[in-house]
């Protein structure tokens, strides 16, 4: 956990409270305390503590009836609780309520220290384990990040020198350029590695429901919110956001994003308790930012804000020296629908293609040649008719030209409506009537870039 360990200590006697927070204190711990439970549930539903450090015998609100109310929170602390020897039983009690574990009066303070950092870890073990059960990633079409391009090895250098640091990154580049491979490189070399690393796509969702998404809600607050769910930052703690196409979010999210980046602290949908988090921020898009912000559709101080580090990333027809190494380990990637090997015929016509869906479009473009492929070997005629047309012409059939038809019409249908739209996909996906990454699809199937619609 790379910020300080949040802990509230509730006894009523209080030179050891003040004790207790001081030692604390002193070992880099962030204390509070408190005199009795009803203060302790109180401050525990204003701020999210990592530990409680909780005396079984109090006025007001004894210690086991604390711990029977704090079942009821979503998200409750880890509890130590403090008794004397001769309440022994009731600290296994405590324990039967899930307690994480319980100290005899009086206590050392090696062992309490010992003890509460077990404690926050096993709590941010369970909040790792929800993020990963929320947004488990999905078969990466490669373990990491290949290349032989001299432009791409700057990409890694940078990545190298930033990634120990807590700054703030920007990537830079068009669609399918591989941003989250970089952002995940960034995280995985940096000192919250064991952390979780939470993505979200800024277009794909609507304002409301990217506000829920991003900083949770509560019950209640709109129709169908049955239960309490905490958001994406929250779910970052301690690890990496991870905000893909920033360039797409809505302006009044963006005000509530800038706010949560500069204070450590939001609100979730519907909630009237601040909540504190701890999370790196990684940010990419395809958009030129400046020409939004100059059009008033991203805001300046976000902009400054999130632009610690930028990465530009070249798109794959700048570095075609990595087109074979990519489509050769694709074709071994997809050896689950049979082992074939690229014919030269066939990367000829890949290294003669300007990938405008960059390697996302060449990784669908070798999965559909090896699904498609009868022999052992991949042909040209295996592969997209788009990467063939950048070879000699072909007559087409009346059938294929029918069909080209169609697909015609639909293209420049998207572009138009995404142009209309000023290229927010969200948008252009509501007046299409048709789901947001079904959108994303046919953008990448039909290779449509951002420069035919903004």
């Amino acid at each position: 956990m790379t910020r300080a360990i949040r802990v509230l200590v509730a006894d009523d006697e209080r030179n050891l409270r003040e004790l207790v927070v001081r030692e604390l204190g002193r070992r880099g711990y962030e204390v509070d305390g408190v005199a009795d439970g009803v203060a302790a549930l109180e401050r525990i539903r204003e701020t999210a503590y990592d530990v409680v450090v909780l005396d079984m015998r109090m006025p007001e609100k004894e210690g086991i009836d604390v711990l029977r109310e704090l079942a009821a929170f979503s998200e409750p602390p880890q509890v130590i609780v403090m008794t004397g020897f001769q309440e022994v039983s009731a600290a296994v009690e405590a324990m039967k309520l899930g307690a994480y574990d319980y100290l005899t009066k009086p206590t050392k303070f090696e062992e309490l220290d010992i003890v509460v950092r077990k404690a926050a870890e096993k709590g941010q073990l369970l909040r790792d384990n929800v993020a990963l059960r929320a947004h488990a990633p999905g078969a990466e079409p490669f373990a990491g990040l290949l290349t032989r391009s001299a432009r791409m090895q700057e990409v890694l250098h940078i990545v190298e020198r930033v990634a120990p640091t807590d700054s703030s990154v920007l990537i830079l580049g068009e669609s399918g350029t591989g941003k989250e491979l970089v952002a995940r490189a960034v995280h995985e070399r940096s000192a919250r590695a064991q952390r979780a690393f939470v993505p979200i796509h800024c277009g794909a969702l609507p304002r409301e429901v990217f506000e829920s998404e991003l900083f949770g809600h509560e019950r209640g607050a709109f129709t169908g919110a049955v239960g309490t769910k905490p958001g994406l930052v929250e779910l970052a703690d301690g690890g990496t956001l991870f905000l893909d196409e920033i360039g797409e979010m809505d302006p009044d999210s963006q005000v509530k994003l800038l706010r949560a980046l500069e204070t450590g602290t939001f609100f979730r949908v519907g909630g009237t308790r601040p909540r504190r988090v701890d999370a790196r921020l990684v940010a990419a898009t395809n958009r030129d930012l400046a020409e939004a912000m100059k059009i008033g559709e991203f805001r300046q101080d976000l902009y400054y804000r999130i632009n610690t580090i930028a990465i530009p990333l070249p798109p794959l027809r700048e570095r075609r020296e990595d087109i074979a190494l990519l489509a050769g380990h694709f074709v071994e990637a997809n050896a689950s629908y049979g082992v074939k090997r690229l014919g030269a015929a066939a990367l000829g016509a890949l290294e003669a293609y300007d990938w405008p869906g960059n390697v996302r479009e060449l990784l669908h473009a070798i999965e559909r040649a090896v699904i498609l492929s009868k022999g052992d070997e991949l042909q040209p005629g295996d592969l997209p008719p788009e990467v063939l047309r950048s070879g000699p012409s072909r007559a087409p059939s009346s059938s294929s030209s029918s069909v080209g038809s169609l697909e015609t019409m639909e293209r420049h249908h998207i572009v138009t409506t995404l142009r209309q739209v000023g290229g927010h996909r969200g948008k252009a996906a509501a007046l299409l009537a048709i789901d947001p990454k079904t959108l994303y699809r046919k953008i990448i199937s039909y290779a449509i870039t951002p420069a035919e619609f903004r």
